[in-house]
């Protein structure tokens, strides 16, 4: 893909070369929706944000129209920038050397950005890409998302994503492992709690740390300053995350369950502990389906806090821009609009330990923006109808 960049109007000789103003008819600040705003940035940053629409003289003005809502660039907390969303992505990524699987790494980062998500957790790659793909785009934004990184997910031998290189087993092991991510740059650490039915031989259903594996891992990630996302899609596993201290569960699908009554005091309490679930709707037919959705539905009325990790990269279902499909997918399983676009911005925000700066519009924050035709509220099909995408001011589409 060809990534295109949008200029900004040009300074002419009393402007400031570094600063312009963005309006919109609507403008959602992470937050609320409310109606024309102009936003006012210099450099990568938003200086202030104006509801009255003056322009003070040698800013440049790019009136994006009244037809249009400005946005927080969307975040997107559980992504595999290392899977192709091809027919085969495990293949096709051990087929693959660094130089050639970097480099694939790029084109899906720059995918996620054009979309408008400008912010990608990614939660598993192999050799630490990830951190090196990382490092390019915190030095040209215009690449990619910025990208916080977990490099090899934690996982046991022969277990779900071994072939990422992650492979860990006993305390010291997994101590050393958590050390491991820290001293190669990572923003987080992710440790698969249950299998998943995308590695052969490996269940969904079932645990593959105990709760004691997964509390080292997390008080050693925390002793650190790391959070840690578990791969969770076994009801058991989902118990002992919580138990253990995990900052998020990851998919959280209550599979292979202890029966309604323990699976519903399970969800009231994941509910009750403010721990993120970040939820991966299943957007194609299987046979766990309509088990995670009833699950997601579940949660969603308990009041669980959400933020969407679209898995992208996994399966062909599941492109590298697939998150704002995904805001809508919630809104069909019971979530409001309205926390449908938080989930993707503020609340996205908080579990990625980026709040104040990413998620949301306000003077101090980054300038990554979605601005697209409509009212969102009134229906996410709107986030596919992109007008512009910012990223640290630079206009990329």
């Amino acid at each position: 893909m060809t990534l295109l960049r949008f200029p900004i109007p040009q300074a002419g000789p009393q402007t400031d070369a570094h600063a312009y103003a963005l309006r919109a008819g609507r403008m959602f600040d992470g937050f609320t929706l409310t109606g024309a705003a102009t936003v006012h940035v210099r450099r990568d940053r938003v200086v202030a944000v104006d509801r009255t629409g003056s322009v003070p003289p040698g800013v440049r003005l790019v009136d994006l129209g009244d037809d249009v809502c400005l946005l927080p660039g969307l975040i997107d907390v559980r992504a595999h920038l290392a899977l192709d969303a091809g027919p085969d992505p495990v293949a096709s990524l051990v087929a693959a050397d660094d130089q050639r699987l970097l480099a694939r790494m790029r084109v899906a980062a720059r995918t996620a950005l054009y979309a408008g998500i400008t912010t990608v957790r990614d939660a598993g790659d192999r050799g630490y890409l990830g951190a090196a793909l990382a490092a390019e785009t915190a030095a040209d934004p215009g690449l990619g998302p910025e990208i916080l990184a977990a490099g090899p997910p934690i996982t046991t031998p022969g277990g779900h994503g071994h072939f990422l290189g992650g492979e860990a087993v006993g305390r010291r092991a997994l101590v050393d492992a958590v050390r491991e991510r820290h001293a190669r740059g990572c923003s987080l650490v992710t440790v698969m709690a249950s299998g998943d039915v995308r590695t052969p031989g490996s269940d969904p259903t079932r645990s593959q740390y105990t709760r004691d594996d997964l509390r080292t891992v997390v008080d050693e990630a925390h002793r650190l300053g790391l959070p840690v996302a578990a791969h969770a899609h076994a009801t058991v596993a989902i118990a002992d995350a919580l138990a253990a201290g995990v900052d998020s569960l990851e998919h959280a699908s209550f599979l292979g369950g202890h029966g309604a009554v323990e699976e519903l005091r399970l969800q009231a309490l994941v509910a009750g502990s403010g721990t993120f679930v970040s939820m991966t709707p299943v957007l194609e037919a299987g046979a766990y389906a309509d088990a995670v959705h009833g699950a997601y539905r579940s949660l969603a009325r308990l009041g669980a806090r959400i933020a969407v990790g679209s898995d992208a990269g996994v399966a062909p279902a599941r492109p590298h821009d697939i998150l704002p499909y995904d805001a809508l997918e919630l809104t069909r399983l019971g979530v409001s609009p309205l926390a449908a676009l938080k989930a993707v911005t503020s609340e996205a925000a908080t579990l990625c330990g980026t709040e104040g700066r990413k998620g949301r519009i306000r003077a101090g924050a980054d300038a990554d923006f979605l601005a697209i035709t409509g009212d969102p509220l009134s229906g996410l099909t709107a986030l596919q109808d992109v007008r512009a995408v910012f990223r640290a001011g630079v206009r990329i589409r």
